[in-house]
C-alpha cells in the first residue's frame, strides 16, 4: 500500500481489537509514510510539522482539524509557535488501526509531502 493509496481511502468505525493491525503491517504502512514513526511502544503514530511562524501552524492545525472531522478520526496535537506534533492512535482498538495510516496519508498530502 503506498501513500496515495492510503490518501484516497476512507476511514471507517472500528469495532474492537479484531480491528488492530498486526506489526508486520504497522511496519510496512509506517514505511510508506514519511518522516512519521512508531510511538509509545507501538500503540501509535506521530510526526512534527515545523512552520515559519504561527499563523502557518495555525493553519496547517485548522486544516488537520478538517480532515479529522470528515474522517471522524481524530489526532492529538501538541501545538507551538514553530510547530505542531501530531499523533494519532484509536483508541476503539488500544493501538493502531488502518484509519491512523489514511489520516497520516491525507496530512502529508495536505503538508505537500511525497
Amino acid at each position: 500500500m503506498t501513500l496515495d493509496d492510503l490518501a484516497r481511502s476512507r476511514c471507517h468505525p472500528c469495532k474492537g481489537k479484531q480491528d488492530a493491525m498486526n506489526d508486520e503491517d504497522i511496519q510496512r504502512l509506517v514505511g510508506a509514510l514519511p518522516g512519521w514513526q512508531l510511538a509509545s511502544a507501538g500503540q501509535g503514530i506521530e510526526k512534527e510539522f515545523r512552520f515559519d511562524d504561527f499563523h502557518r501552524t495555525m493553519a496547517f492545525v485548522n486544516a488537520v482539524a478538517w480532515i479529522a472531522h470528515s474522517e471522524d478520526h481524530h489526532p492529538d496535537m501538541k501545538v507551538s509557535y514553530p510547530s505542531c506534533k501530531l499523533y494519532f492512535a484509536t483508541h476503539d482498538v488500544g493501538g493502531l488501526s488502518r484509519n491512523d495510516f489514511i489520516c497520516a496519508a491525507k496530512v502529508e498530502r495536505l503538508f505537500g509531502c511525497d
